[in-house]
């Protein structure tokens, strides 16, 4: 049988903000730890707002010690200039991920409304309702935390799908 999962922290990356949502799961279940959303000072040069969610996410990494870490993989845009700036702000995001855990993963927006919602075209508020829902969280949380807490949760059903895949083998 695979081992639990534990400590799973999900990322959503942005420049402006960058939610993140920390779960315990064993791939059945899950339960809300913490999440929130950091974000950086907009009138702040490129190079300090990047330390600076460098250092938030390390110091997030090292307070709730994951196992395993799921990360957003870019939405590519129209425009090339938002899309360039959140590249920076995931590979940030990727680097300290990694450097917290080699056990870290990233999954499509898709995948993740399709693993949370069931909808792959699924909008913010049913994103954010079913997350309230699946973690039992009756207070209003900001968007881009409940983004995140839905990374994580698809990450438990998507690792527990790959883990019990790779042990009956």
């Amino acid at each position: 049988m695979p081992d639990p999962l534990n400590r799973i922290i999900g990322i959503d990356p942005g420049l402006k903000k960058t939610g993140y949502g920390v779960m315990d799961s064993d791939g059945v279940s899950t339960k809300h730890i913490a999440s929130g959303v950091i974000c950086p000072d907009a009138s702040k040069p490129l190079g300090a707002r990047l330390l600076f969610l460098s250092e938030q996410l390390a110091e997030i990494f090292q307070l709730y010690n994951p196992k395993h870490i799921a990360v957003e993989d870019v939405f590519m845009s129209i425009n090339a200039k938002s899309s360039l700036m959140l590249g920076y702000a995931r590979g940030i995001c990727m680097c300290e991920a990694y450097k917290a855990s080699p056990l870290t993963f990233t999954y499509s927006a898709k995948e993740v409304k399709l693993s949370v919602v069931g909808n792959g075209s699924a909008d913010k508020n049913q994103v954010q309702y079913m997350v309230g829902i699946i973690l039992n969280i009756r207070n209003k949380m900001e968007v881009d935390a409940s983004d995140a807490l839905a990374v994580g949760i698809c990450h438990a059903h998507s690792y527990r799908a790959i883990a019990c895949d790779s042990y009956a083998k």
